[in-house]
C-alpha cells in the first residue's frame, strides 16, 4: 500500500465504499499522480458490521467490509475509517432532506461522510475530497438539484470532486485552477453499470462486490423492525447492538413496553444468548426450541409465561400440553417452569412485525 509521508500529507481524500464506482473514481485520479488517502464511513448499517456479510478485521471497530479493504490494497492506498454510527441514527430518526422508499436518509448521510471528509481533507493537507457519485445513477441523492444542494451543505464546494461524471458537472474549483485535468475526466450518467465495468476491466480490475445493496436502510424488512424499535425506544438510545438484535430472529410487538425476540435456529439462539446478556433470555428445557429474548422495562410473570407460551409454538413440542423453560437475566428467574404452546395464530400474526 502506498504510505503516508512524514507530514501525512495527501492530494485527495476519497470516500471509499469498497465497490464498483467509488474504486474506479479514486483510480481516475491517482492516475494524474495525485497521492489518494482512503476514508470509509461506519454507518452501523451494514450488514456487515454485524457479521452478515463479507467482513474482516481491521484497524477500527466494528469491523470494515473485506471488499473496503480489498479496494484500499487494489489501489495501493492508505485507508482511514470513522464511526459516524451516532450521527447517522440521529439523521435516520429525523431526516433534515428526507427520506428514501425505507428510512434511508441518503442525502443526509451524504452529507455526514462528506463533512468527515473535509475535515481528514485539511488534516491531511489534500486539496479536494473525492466520490464515486454518478449523476442520475440514484433517483434521490444524485440529481442534478441533490448533488449541488450535498456540495453546499458538506461545506465543500469548489473541493468536491466526481470523476465518473465531472465533465457533465460544472468544473470545480481545483479543475479550473489545474490541480486536476478536466480532459482526463469522464462523462458517465445515469444508472447502467456496463461502462464503469468496462473501465475498470481496462485497469485490470475485477475484484469488486456486484453493484447496489448494502445498506440496511434500504431493506424493507429491517426498517418494519426498526420503525417498531424507534416507536417504542427513547430518542437517542438506539445502540449498535439493537442493531444487532433486528438483524436475527422472528419479531413480535406484544405490547407498548413487552417485545419478543424469537430465534430461528440454532446460530440464531446462540447469538440471542450473546447479545441478551443482562437481559432477559428464555430457554427450552427438555424439547429442542428456540431461545427467545423479551424486551421491555416493565414485565411481570404473567408476561414472562405469556412470551414463553409464544416460543413453545415455535418449538419441537408445539404439539405437547407444555413445555418446561428457565428464565436468566431477570429478577423474576429462579426455578424452571411450564408453559402451554400458544395456540392463537390471528394474535401471532397481529403481534408479528416480520418473521
Amino acid at each position: 500500500m502506498q504510505r503516508e509521508t512524514p507530514n501525512g500529507s495527501f492530494d485527495a481524500v476519497a470516500l471509499l465504499s469498497g465497490g464498483l464506482d467509488s474504486t474506479l473514481a479514486t483510480a481516475v485520479v491517482q492516475e494524474q499522480g495525485k497521492r489518494v488517502l482512503g476514508l470509509h464511513c461506519l454507518t452501523g448499517f451494514e450488514s456487515c458490521e454485524y457479521g452478515v456479510s463479507d467482513c474482516q478485521g481491521a484497524p477500527a471497530s466494528p469491523p470494515v467490509k473485506a471488499s473496503v479493504l480489498n479496494a484500499a490494497k487494489i489501489l495501493q492506498i492508505p485507508l482511514r475509517t470513522v464511526d459516524i454510527f451516532d450521527e447517522m441514527t440521529r439523521a435516520v430518526a429525523s431526516p433534515r432532506h428526507g427520506r428514501g422508499a425505507n428510512l434511508n436518509p441518503c442525502i443526509d448521510c451524504k452529507i455526514i461522510m462528506l463533512g468527515h471528509a473535509g475535515r481528514t481533507m485539511g488534516q491531511v493537507g489534500a486539496s479536494c475530497v473525492v466520490t464515486g457519485e454518478v449523476l442520475g445513477q440514484r433517483p434521490m441523492s444524485q440529481h442534478r438539484q441533490a448533488l449541488d444542494l450535498i456540495e453546499r451543505r458538506s461545506g465543500l464546494e469548489g473541493r468536491l470532486v466526481r470523476p465518473l461524471s465531472a465533465k457533465l458537472l460544472p468544473p470545480s474549483l481545483v479543475e479550473r485552477e489545474g490541480f486536476l485535468d478536466r480532459d482526463l475526466l469522464l462523462d458517465i450518467s445515469g444508472r447502467g453499470r456496463r461502462r464503469l465495468m468496462d473501465l475498470m476491466a481496462e485497469r485490470d480490475i475485477s475484484d469488486y462486490p456486484a453493484p447496489g445493496g448494502g445498506c440496511l436502510l434500504t431493506d424493507a424488512s429491517f426498517c418494519a423492525r426498526l420503525r417498531d424499535k424507534m416507536e417504542h425506544s427513547e430518542p437517542g438510545r438506539l445502540r449498535r447492538d439493537d442493531i444487532a438484535l433486528l438483524l436475527i430472529g422472528r419479531h413480535l410487538r406484544i405490547g407498548p413496553d413487552l417485545k419478543l425476540i424469537v430465534g430461528r435456529n440454532q446460530e440464531e439462539n446462540l447469538r440471542l444468548a450473546e447479545l441478551a446478556r443482562g437481559g432477559c433470555l428464555l430457554e427450552t428445557r427438555d424439547v429442542p426450541g428456540p431461545n427467545a429474548f423479551i424486551e421491555g422495562s416493565r414485565f411481570g410473570g404473567e408476561e414472562v409465561r405469556l412470551c414463553a407460551s409464544i416460543a413453545a409454538r415455535y418449538s419441537d413440542g408445539r404439539n405437547l400440553r407444555s413445555i418446561r423453560f428457565s428464565l436468566s437475566g431477570s429478577n423474576l428467574s429462579g426455578d424452571s417452569f411450564r408453559a402451554e404452546p400458544f395456540r392463537d395464530e390471528g394474535r401471532l400474526r397481529e403481534w408479528t412485525i416480520t418473521t
